[in-house]
């Protein structure tokens, strides 16, 4: 059964960064398109980002472009969220989602993606 664990989340100030990670196991990491959706208090889940199983391609929610890099690490089975400057509206319990063969062109859609993880907050004061 696949499984993919959040980590690196916390408390920054506005401005600051983070890096969070999302570790894979229980399946073959490499066929997975990865995605990170986040979820702040009395709104819906959204895509920030996500990057491709076939040609490493990226993609980023226009609200995060510029400020956050997804990366992958095949060897490690982990993907990397690299959040700076980061703003009191990034708050929210971010999570990372695997798709078997995504190529990327659905990342922003929930329906696609295949496992999930539970999740890590992270909260950005002013």
């Amino acid at each position: 059964e696949g499984q993919l664990v959040e980590s690196g989340g916390g408390l920054v100030q506005a401005g600051e960064s983070l890096t969070l990670s999302c570790a894979a196991s229980g399946f073959r990491f490499d066929d997975y398109a990865i995605g990170w959706f986040r979820q702040a208090p009395g709104k819906e889940r959204e895509g920030v980002s996500g990057i491709s199983s076939t040609d490493g391609g990226t993609y980023y929610a226009d609200s995060v472009k510029d400020r956050f890099t997804i990366s992958r690490d095949n060897a490690k089975n982990t993907v990397y969220l690299q959040m700076n400057n980061l703003k009191p509206e990034d708050t929210a319990v971010y999570y990372c989602a695997a798709d078997l063969w995504g190529d990327g062109s659905k990342w922003y859609a929930e329906s696609e993606y295949d496992y999930w993880g539970q999740g890590t907050q992270v909260t950005v004061s002013s």
